[in-house]
């Protein structure tokens, strides 16, 4: 009788340990979903984050744009007119096609100048809207290796 006393106290005990092993087993795995399902629903909200920067970012460098655009076209009117006056004024022929020459000039280097300024701003504008997404990759490309490791 001995013997099966010790044999069932051997598989209790077995057993106990077995349990008491998957519960600390479940704990464990199920503390780790929920700091997983933390971390990646606080990776989303930075991403949102991220976007709705970049978004504003966009926005105001649009509104930029308009601005100079429009002071450029205001200011190329207002220079066409006074040429028009200017070249209407003119006593002969030969100083028509001077005065002429001298605004297409003057306009095509202003009109340069400004494509480059804009060209400028629209390159600069991209690479400061662009950088809260491209730290966001990043992010994301440094969880996936560390998720991976």
């Amino acid at each position: 009788m001995t013997t099966k006393t010790t044999a069932k106290k051997t598989v209790t005990k077995t057993a106990e340990d077995f349990v008491a092993d998957a519960q600390k087993t479940v704990t464990a795995q199920t503390e780790k979903f929920g700091k997983g399902f933390e971390d990646a629903s606080a990776f989303g909200q930075e991403t949102m984050d991220a976007l709705t920067k970049s978004s504003e970012i966009a926005s105001k460098a649009a509104e930029g744009f308009n601005a100079e655009l429009t002071a450029f076209a205001k200011k190329s009117f207002d220079d066409t007119s006074a040429a028009v006056k200017d070249m209407a004024a003119s006593t002969s022929v030969t100083e028509f096609f001077e005065k002429q020459t001298a605004f297409a000039t003057s306009a095509l280097e202003g009109f340069m100048a400004q494509a480059a300024k804009f060209n400028e701003s629209m390159t600069a504008a991209a690479k400061e809207a662009s950088a809260p997404v491209t730290a966001r990759v990043t992010a994301a490309t440094d969880a996936a290796k560390a998720y991976t490791a």
